[in-house]
């Protein structure tokens, strides 16, 4: 169940849809160029995020930074680069608990 502030976190991520749009492009991986199939399990890189997103990088690095405060995506470092994936189990905890609490 998440918490009262943890509900808020996810609010607040969600309002804006820049990152909706984001969370969404990340249910499917496999939709952004030069993704390969072993590369889902580690996620999507944040500079092909940015370019689809058509933001600057600040921008795109603090929306996902927000994503992964509010626990709807998990980054991995390799090397320079950050890669995005969705948490697929966090998200279904929340769905569970809007559930329960609406």
């Amino acid at each position: 169940m998440f918490s009262e502030a943890e509900l808020l976190a996810v609010f607040r991520a969600l309002s804006n849809p820049a990152r909706r749009q984001m969370l969404v492009w990340l249910k499917e991986p496999m939709s952004f160029p030069g993704q390969e199939p072993e590369d889902v399990e580690i996620g999507v890189c944040v500079t092909d995020i940015q370019r689809r997103a058509g933001l600057g990088q600040s921008t795109t690095s603090q929306y996902l930074a927000m994503l992964r405060q509010a626990g709807l995506v998990i980054a991995t470092r390799r090397g320079k680069w950050t890669y995005y994936r969705r948490d697929e189990a966090n998200i279904a905890r929340l769905l569970e608990t809007l559930r329960d609490v609406f």
